[in-house]
């Protein structure tokens, strides 16, 4: 221990980093017992999935071409000044890798952002993730790739915005409450799109980095302190995946019928409910370098293997670099969008030289005003 780099510790008290590392080392301890269990019951695991003829190579499955893709990610920051909440949020639309990007050229990333202050409020967080979700959305369902990834579970966005739902009317004047209500029967139109995927011509699909479902666990009474896509990481071989299985309904326990909307929008939402509880997962470790990666898709998709191998072929085309373990749009766009928490400083300072410059006066208490305490980032 004595000889462990401990400069990524500089303002913690030493005995204190000493007995985080020791905990750290028993941690590392029990998570390798854990990791035994299901090493041992490999073979086995594999068995059951092929009895079940859920097993099964994405060379078994025939494909015309490789679709266009993007990515859709997003992300929030919220700055805690003095005197107000600083905001930032945004969300991306990134290209993905292209087989014919000679001949059509390089297209822009899309995106759509907000930036602004708000008073203090204990449902400014809730509020600007509602609408960071609500913008991924709208910027998925217009995009015109063949195939759109998008991070995160299909379920989140209903959940983001029901909780921010649960706050308009404490915040109903502010601007962010303002954006969320904007267009708000475009985004159910929207989501309603992407969840069913019904047109021929455009797959929505998504990738969760990790998720607590266990739908193919509890078909074979696997060990619970593991997740589906854990196991699956060490049991599946590259190229294999699992046959399209349902979704848990993670919405059976979820009162969606105080969302206060009108009689349009009400149907809408009854369609999202049902499009939500016909949602299939699938399994795909497309390389070694990659772990199994969790596909929630639409039952269109789950249900028609040409579509269904389309989406297995774009997404491997997506993982083939190493060193990256997710489709590569996600990655960049992931990787870009995150950056909003380290700009939001800079956003703030400009906001402050602006004030500065129109005060005519005494600029202490401009100053004391704006001076951030912390910085509460997601995505």
């Amino acid at each position: 221990m004595d000889s462990l780099d401990q400069s990524c510790f500089p303002e913690l008290p030493e005995a204190l980093v000493e007995e985080m590392l020791s905990r750290s080392e028993d941690a590392g301890a029990f998570l390798y017992n854990s990791f035994k269990e299901v090493e041992k019951h490999k073979n086995e695991i594999r068995n059951l999935l092929q009895k079940q003829n859920i097993l099964k190579r994405d060379s078994e499955v025939t494909y015309k071409g490789i679709p266009t893709i993007c990515g859709v990610d997003g992300a929030y920051a919220v700055e805690k000044l003095l005197a107000v909440d600083f905001i930032a949020c945004a969300a991306v639309a990134i290209e993905g890798l292209d087989p014919y990007l000679e001949k059509k050229g390089l297209v822009p990333p899309k995106y759509a952002v907000f930036v602004g202050p708000e008073k203090h409020h204990a449902a400014t967080e809730t509020l600007v993730r509602a609408l960071m979700v609500k913008m991924e959305v709208e910027l998925a369902a217009k995009s015109p790739q063949e195939m759109v990834l998008l991070d995160g579970s299909f379920v989140t966005p209903l959940i983001a915005t029901k909780q921010g739902m649960n706050r308009w009317q404490e915040c109903e004047n502010t601007a962010i409450c303002q954006e969320m209500k904007k267009n708000f029967w475009e985004f159910l139109s929207s989501y309603t799109t992407i969840l069913e995927s019904s047109r021929t011509d455009k797959l929505c699909v998504s990738i969760p980095k990790y998720s607590t479902m266990g739908e193919i666990a509890r078909l074979f009474n696997w060990p619970t302190q593991y997740d589906d896509k854990t196991i699956l990481t060490m049991v599946l071989l590259p190229g294999e995946f699992t046959n399209p299985v349902p979704a848990d309904n993670v919405l059976q326990n979820v009162d969606f019928e105080s969302m206060q909307v009108g009689s349009d929008s009400q149907k809408m939402l009854e369609r999202i409910w049902a499009a939500l509880g016909e949602i299939h997962v699938v399994y795909y470790k497309p390389f070694s370098w990659t772990p199994a990666l969790r596909v929630e898709v639409a039952a269109s998709i789950a249900k028609n293997s040409a579509r269904l191998s389309l989406m297995l072929q774009g997404i491997k085309y997506q993982c083939g670099t190493p060193g990256i373990i997710e489709p590569y749009p996600l990655y960049i766009a992931d990787r870009m969008v995150r950056s909003i928490g380290h700009a939001l400083p800079a956003f703030r300072q400009i906001a402050t030289r602006k004030m500065v410059e129109l005060h005519k006066d005494d600029i202490a208490h401009i100053l004391f005003n704006m001076h951030g305490y912390k910085t509460e980032t997601g995505g």
